[in-house]
This record gives C-alpha cells, sequence and structure tokens, in this order.
C-alpha cells in the first residue's frame, strides 16, 4: 500500500441506515425547532394584539363615562340657568368631540 493513501472500506447496509436515520433525526428536529419559534411569534403577537384591545376600550369607557358626565352637568346646569343653555351645549359638545378624538388618537398609537 502507498503511503497517505487510505484504505478503502466497503460500506454496509446497516451504516448507511444509521447515517440516514441520523440526517432524518436532524431534519425532525429542525422542524420541530422551527416550529416551537413560530409558535413563540404567535403568542407574542397574540399578547399584543389583546392588550391593544384593552387600551382602546379602556380609554373608550373612560371618554363615554367623562362626556355622559358633562352631558349630566350640562342639563344641569341648564335648567338652573336656561339662558346659558346654548353657550353650555356649545361647551358639551367641544369636550365631546375632544374626547372622541383622544379615542381616535389611542386607536392610532395602539395600532402601529
Amino acid at each position: 500500500m502507498a503511503s497517505g493513501l487510505i484504505p478503502i472500506v466497503p460500506i454496509s447496509a446497516n451504516s448507511v441506515s444509521r447515517y440516514s436515520s441520523r440526517l432524518a433525526s436532524r431534519a425532525v428536529a429542525r422542524i420541530e425547532a422551527q416550529t416551537e419559534i413560530e409558535l413563540s411569534e404567535i403568542e407574542a403577537q397574540t399578547e399584543l394584539q389583546a392588550a391593544r384591545v384593552t387600551a382602546v376600550a379602556y380609554v373608550g369607557k373612560r371618554a363615554m363615562h367623562e362626556v355622559a358626565m358633562i352631558s349630566q352637568l350640562e342639563q344641569q346646569l341648564a335648567s338652573l340657568v336656561p339662558m346659558a343653555t346654548s353657550r353650555l351645549q356649545a361647551i358639551g359638545d367641544v369636550v365631546a368631540l375632544a374626547a372622541a378624538e383622544v379615542v381616535v388618537d389611542t386607536v392610532r398609537k395602539v395600532s402601529r
């Protein structure tokens, strides 16, 4: 045998089978790892979306409550001072519009 040459050894069916088995195991492991990553990403997005819904709902509820309180106060003051009714309505409308703008702004900010 010449020096530096590696002797050729025939490959048995058993060693090919083990090699194929290792390749298959690695492929399955890669698929499982990728699945775990994708599931984690979906869960993270779900949590973010739920937090966005909660934030918008909270701001919307607060705005509706405050507008209702302003409307109630407007009505009470108008019954005490009928001459101020139109001015009170104008102020109530401005406050209601401003509250609606805050809700819309919140939707824009949390939807990004």
